[in-house]
């Protein structure tokens, strides 16, 4: 077992099993830009392992997963590239989650949202304890929206009428319905069965063909891709530039509810 420690991302080696825990329990487990730039690179180092089998993903201190992107940083944003920029970036680090070449499972406890939200969908399998929490509550928070590939990934999980009904309405889908849509494989009947469970399955996993396992995923996540269509950012700068984000931004600060114009 060997463990490497970088503050606010933690990686372990357990045998065959890579262990990624986001560690920022104080902010939710909220993603910074260089948590992000992190993950994509222990992403491609993953692929670089021939011993590898699993990779699990979880969250420090027990209230969350990852309560998405860290929102201080948007109010950085001035510009279309930024914006841009933005989920550019999102759709290559999720896209090197899907890549990694082993089975990866998201450990889910508590609130998973937003960016969270978004990682665990790239996962390949997701489990949860009773307090998950899963949701892209942005129609009430930011005003902001989705990159295609992000829709993709929750239309091919979801379909069409619930992504619309999850957003529409920014509420978060709780463990048990999470299960019954098939968001979850399954949750846990405690908090403290969360951890044991995903090694359980880690290890199942790894005592399966790889190119069997490897060869499924493959395949499946080109069926997802031609989900997503080329055109793209005339939405995201329709939002991420407008009167409503920032007005979002400062409101989420402010601890008010904000005021949408809808420009």
């Amino acid at each position: 077992m060997s463990t490497t420690a970088t503050g606010e991302l933690l990686t372990e080696r357990r045998e065959n099993v890579l262990w990624i825990t986001f560690n920022r329990p104080q902010a939710r487990n909220a993603m910074t830009f260089g948590m992000y730039e992190r993950l994509e690179q222990i992403a491609c180092e993953c692929n670089e392992d021939a011993t590898l089998r699993a990779v699990v993903f979880t969250g420090a201190g027990g209230k969350a997963f990852v309560a998405g992107t860290d929102i201080s940083q948007f109010r950085s944003f001035t510009s279309p590239e930024h914006a841009l920029a933005y989920e550019e970036r999102m759709d290559r680090i999720l896209g090197r989650i899907e890549a990694i070449r082993v089975p990866t499972i998201a450990a889910i406890a508590g609130a998973c949202t937003g960016g969270g939200a978004a990682l665990a969908a790239s996962c390949d399998l997701r489990i949860g304890s009773p307090s998950a929490r899963f949701g892209f509550p942005i129609a009430r928070t930011l005003g902001n929206c989705l990159s295609m590939g992000n829709y993709a990934r929750l239309v091919a999980l979801l379909g069409i009428a619930r992504t619309k009904e999850l957003i529409f309405t920014a509420r978060l889908m709780g463990a048990q319905e999470a299960l019954a849509v098939g968001l979850l494989s399954e949750f846990t009947p405690d908090e403290e069965s969360l951890p044991a469970r995903a090694a359980e399955l880690a290890a199942l996993l790894s005592g399966h063909a790889p190119l069997t396992l490897r060869a499924t995923k493959e395949a499946l996540l080109r069926i997802q891709q031609r989900l997503v269509p080329e055109k793209n950012s005339d939405l995201v700068l329709m939002c991420y530039m407008s009167r409503d984000f920032k007005e979002g931004i400062e409101a989420f600060f402010d601890k008010r509810k904000a005021d949408w114009k809808g420009e």
